[in-house]
């Protein structure tokens, strides 16, 4: 199974060999001789020679003798699994073997711009050959120690381990154990935009939520990432301090952690969906209002985005998958029409599907996909040369009629079922990564109509 679906994407790339995820490092010296390619370096946020020390930051568990709650939040966050998350270690490793370790900081200078400042990311690296704080991912400090956003992409943060730690409030208070400051930057999207805007190496914006968020509703009046993403609550910042406005260190977005278990994962787990289920509406209309048998029934879907702050969806929207299951029955059950069925494998029947890539004409979906030179669609941004989205934007809507024949027989009335589903990671990106399936499919809104037949007229 594993090599089928790598042989799949290897001939989507125009591979000559299947790709595995390695599970060590390939040798980066012995491919960059041979691809002649320099490592792909920034000055800011990929430095040839480091910038700061990595011993200089305060592990979070130092942090959580003062501000428990903030820790708690933020262990269950995807900020906290950002370097051991098992997807994001095997896109990694793929890179690696394609370009031989040479772009290795890139994705690394989000994920840890203390391990990738600090000299701990050469060409090659290994996970388990990073310092303790390189794996704590974005770590506390790795925001909080923040003075400056340069630019509003690819870890354009400026981070001074000398500086006073950094928050949004105007009065902090007194401590002992470091110096504090108040800084409106924290309230700002711009500071958001630092890493959730992601433009690949060639200067294909990949991810681009922040510039969605400047053409939106939300941001037109004023409303940040932080509103919807760290909503405010009283609270304690610190243990036995004054109440206070403080903001929630979980980061809801739509992933949960492969590796989260027990009770963190299930809070996780039930904000998403609460997230999730908030994100749209879905409408569905039949015309005519009595079907005919013999005849053809058009069935209007539409697809509107409650999202005011991005597009639906945003982010990795190459690697999401949202669309709509829609399914129309006659009286006994009998399926007249389906789209947005999966196919064995679990897979939507298209161009990813290994089973039925052309089953499904008709299907629904609202996302991105990544295109190499050639035109062929690709999971793997460092192959691609365009984006082609056909996400939502913000507060906008989609439509798309289904064209039903109803057959001579069809026993009225016929029902037409609609769901808007979505999970973060397809089955074809796991398998091709050579993980198990498993991730949540989400229903987030559901409607059915009801749609009389009559008979052919003599």
């Amino acid at each position: 199974m594993r090599r089928a679906a790598a042989l799949l994407l290897a001939s989507a790339l125009g591979c000559q060999e299947p790709l595995d995820a390695p599970t060590d490092a390939v040798s980066a010296p012995d491919v960059l001789a041979d691809t002649a390619l320099a490592p792909v370096t920034d000055p800011l946020s990929m430095p040839t020679e480091p910038t700061l020390s990595p011993s200089a930051f305060k592990p979070a568990e130092q942090c959580a003798s003062c501000h428990a709650d903030h820790v708690a939040e933020w262990r269950g966050s995807h900020h906290a699994y950002a370097m051991i998350d098992p997807v994001f270690r095997a896109l990694v490793a793929v890179r690696q073997t394609h370009e031989g370790g040479r772009s290795d900081r890139f994705c690394l200078q989000c994920h840890s711009a203390v391990a990738t400042r600090g000299g701990e990311i050469e060409p090659g690296f290994r996970f388990e050959d990073l310092s303790p704080i390189a794996l704590e991912g974005v770590t506390c400090e790795a925001c909080h120690r923040v003075t400056s956003v340069d630019r509003p992409n690819n870890s354009g943060h400026r981070i001074d381990v000398g500086a006073p730690i950094g928050g949004p409030h105007a009065t902090p208070v007194a401590n002992d154990f470091h110096a504090s400051r108040h800084d409106p930057l924290f309230e700002q999207s711009e500071f958001c935009a630092g890493c959730h805007d992601v433009v690949e190496v060639i200067g294909l914006p990949l991810e681009r939520p922040y510039e969605e968020w400047l053409e939106s509703p939300a941001g037109a009046d004023g409303r940040t990432c932080q509103d919807c993403h760290m909503p405010a609550s009283l609270g304690r910042l610190v243990t036995g301090g004054p109440e206070r406005t403080r903001h929630s260190h979980r980061f809801v977005g739509v992933d949960v952690p492969a590796t989260a278990t027990g009770a963190a994962a299930e809070t996780l787990d039930a904000a998403v969906q609460a997230l999730l289920e908030g994100a749209a509406d879905l409408d569905v209309e039949a015309h005519p209002a009595a079907a005919r048998a013999g005849e053809r029934l058009d069935v209007v879907v539409t697809v509107t985005s409650r999202v005011e702050g991005h597009s639906l969806p945003t982010g990795s929207a190459f690697l999401r998958e949202l669309w709509v299951h829609a399914v129309v029955l006659d009286a006994e059950g009998r399926v007249i029409h389906e789209t947005g069925a999966l196919d064995e494998q679990g897979d939507l029947k298209g161009p990813f599907s290994e089973l039925d890539p052309y089953g499904d004409p008709s299907l629904m979906q609202f996302g991105a996909r990544l295109l190499d030179a050639t035109g062929t669609p690709t999971i793997f941004p460092w192959r691609a040369v365009e984006v082609a989205s056909t996400a939502i934007p913000a507060g906008h809507q989609r439509t798309q009629t289904l064209h039903v024949p109803v057959p001579l027989d069809a026993a009225g009335p016929l029902t037409v079922e609609a769901t808007l589903r979505f999970r973060a990671t397809p089955p074809h990106v796991l398998r091709a990564l050579g993980m198990p399936p498993g991730v949540t499919i989400r229903d987030l809104v559901s409607r059915s109509v009801s749609v009389p037949v009559s008979d052919v007229e003599p």
